[in-house]
C-alpha cells in the first residue's frame, strides 16, 4: 500500500559562490521562524559535516544531508520525510548553486540546483553586493534565468555599505525583475568563527545560542519573512519504497562523539536506529571507554590533530578500544582512521602515539588538501564490509599519509573515476578510511 506524503513548503537558502553568507543567514533563518512559532526542518545540500550540527542548534530539529551525486532519488525522498510535523523547509545550499562534479553519480552531479529542482523549492540567493550596485541585478538575472524551470524566489542582499548603496542595488534588482527579499547591513562582529576546514563546530562555539538569536534578531530587522514564508512551496512524494538503506554495523554501535570526533552523518545514524540498532556515545577526550557489550566501534571524522597529544594520554579509552579490536569490528572515518594508526604528527611536527591497531602514520605538519566524492568498491572480506561491496562517500582533510602498510580496504576512485590512493586499510577486526561513507553505491 502506498502513501503519498506532502512535505511541508519549502525553500532553499543558495548563493553564486561559497562565502556569500549562506550559512549565518540561514541560521538567522532558522531561529527567526522558530521564534515565530514556526516548526523548521533543515537540510543541507551536499557532503558537509559541520553545518547540520549548527543548523540543529538553531532549529531544534535534526538537520540531514540531501546529496544528489552520492544518493539516489529513493533515498533523498527517504529523508525528506523526517520533515514530517513541521510548517516549513529550509535547505542550505554548498558553493555556488550550479556547482557539481564532471561526472553523474547517484542521481545527478552534486549541485545545489539540482535539489532545488528535484523538490521544488523556490532559490533565494544570497548576494555579496561589496563593491557593487546596479550590476548585482545582471549576476541575479543570470541565476534566475540559467536554467528556465528552476524556481526562484528572490534575492537577499549581504553587505550593504548604506542605505544609498542599498537604494541604488534595488534601482537594479527592479529594473530585472528580481525580487529583494531582504538587505542586510554589513556587521563584522556577526561573523562564526573559523578553521581549516570550515565553521568551528557547534559544539566548541562559546556561547553558540546566543549568537544565533543575535543574528536572528539581525535577520527579523532586515528580512521581510513573511514574504519567505509566503514564497514557500510545496510538494508530495510516495512512500512506497521498502528499500533498506542502510544496515547497521551492528546492533549496538559505540559511536565516539567530542570534540575531537564528530563528523558523522545524521541519517545514517537515524538508519542505524530505525533497523533497531542501539546507539551509545563515547568521549575518547574525557578517557572514556565505550560500553563493555558494544558489537562495533566507530570512530568518526572531526579534529584529531588539534587534540593529538590529549589523546595519546587517554589510556583507559585506548586500552578498552584495544580489547574490543580482539574479537569484534574497529571502524574509523578520516579522523578516526588516524587515531587508529601507529602515530599522528601534528603541524607543530610532534608525533603523537595513537592506537596502533592499523601501521598508518599521518602528518599535519605539511597541510595538504584533499577534497571529493569517492566511490569505494571492497576488495577485502572484512565483517563490515563484504568483498565487492561498493559505497558512495566524500573526503575532506589536508592530512598527508606517510605510511600505510596494512592490506587494502578498498579500491577507491574520485568523481571523475581517478584512481585515488587513499584507500583505507584493514588488520584484523579493524578498518579505516579517509573518506565518509554516504550511501550504499548499488541502491
Amino acid at each position: 500500500m502506498t502513501k503519498d506524503i506532502n512535505l511541508p513548503p519549502g525553500l532553499l537558502i543558495s548563493a553564486p559562490n561559497s562565502g556569500s553568507g549562506k550559512t549565518t543567514i540561514m541560521l538567522g533563518l532558522l531561529r527567526a521562524l522558530r521564534n515565530r512559532n514556526f516548526s523548521v526542518q533543515p537540510f543541507k545540500s551536499g557532503p558537509d559535516y559541520i553545518d547540520p550540527a549548527f543548523h540543529l542548534a538553531a532549529a531544534s530539529r535534526p538537520s540531514y544531508n540531501l546529496d544528489t551525486w552520492a544518493m539516489p532519488d529513493v533515498l533523498m525522498q527517504k529523508i525528506a520525510f523526517s520533515a514530517e510535523g513541521a510548517n516549513i523547509i529550509l535547505t542550505e545550499g554548498s558553493m555556488g548553486l550550479f556547482d557539481g562534479v564532471a561526472q553523474k553519480g547517484a542521481s545527478g552531479y552534486g549541485s545545489t540546483a539540482e535539489i532545488a529542482r528535484f523538490f521544488n523549492w523556490p532559490i533565494i540567493l544570497v548576494l555579496d553586493i561589496r563593491g557593487q550596485a546596479q550590476s548585482a541585478a545582471a549576476t541575479a538575472l543570470g541565476f534566475a534565468s540559467f536554467e528556465k524551470k528552476l524556481p526562484f524566489a528572490g534575492v537577499i542582499l549581504n553587505h550593504v555599505s548604506s542605505e544609498r548603496h542599498e537604494r541604488l542595488t534595488r534601482i537594479g534588482m527592479e529594473q530585472a525583475g528580481i525580487e529583494v527579499l531582504g538587505a542586510l547591513p554589513r556587521r563584522e562582529d556577526l561573523k562564526f568563527p573559523e578553521r581549516h576546514l570550515g565553521l568551528i563546530q557547534a559544539i566548541e562555539h562559546p556561547d553558540l545560542n546566543k549568537a544565533i538569536d543575535e543574528y536572528a534578531c539581525f535577520i527579523t530587522q532586515n528580512v521581510n519573512l513573511d514574504r519567505i514564508v509566503e514564497l514557500a512551496q510545496t510538494n508530495n512524494f510516495d512512500n512506497s519504497s521498502s528499500l533498506i538503506f542502510t544496515t547497521p554495523p551492528g546492533q549496538h554501535v559505540a559511536l565516539a562523539h567530542d570534540k575531537a570526533f564528530s563528523f558523522t552523518y545524521p541519517h545514517l545514524v537515524s538508519f542505524w536506529r530505525e533497523q533497531g540498532a542501539k546507539i551509545s556515545y563515547f568521549s575518547p577526550l574525557a578517557n572514556e571507554p565505550p560500553e563493555k557489550d558494544a558489537d562495533v566501534v566507530w570512530l568518526p571524522g572531526g579534529y584529531p590533530e588539534l587534540y593529538a597529544g590529549k589523546l595519546a594520554s587517554a589510556d583507559k579509552c585506548f586500552s578498552a578500544i584495544r580489547n574490543h579490536a580482539k574479537t569484534r569490528p574497529v571502524h574509523g572515518e578520516c579522523g578516526g582512521y588516524m587515531v587508529l594508526g601507529k602515530s599522528l604528527i601534528d603541524k607543530s611536527g610532534c608525533a603523537h602515539d595513537m592506537l596502533g591497531l592499523l601501521g598508518l602514520v599521518t602528518s599535519f605538519e605539511k597541510r595538504k588538501f584533499h577534497l571529493g566524492y569517492r566511490k569505494a568498491t571492497s576488495v577485502y572480506n572484512t565483517k563490515l564490509f563484504g568483498r565487492n561491496t561498493s559505497w558512495r562517500g566524500h573526503e575532506f582533510h589536508y592530512s598527508q599519509i606517510l605510511s600505510q602498510p596494512d592490506d587494502v580496504l578498498f579500491s577507491v576512485v574520485d568523481a571523475s573515476d581517478n584512481a585515488v590512493q587513499e584507500t583505507g586499510s584493514v588488520r584484523g577486526n579493524v578498518t579505516g578510511t579517509f573518506f565518509h561513507l554516504i550511501a550504499e553505491a548499488n541502491l
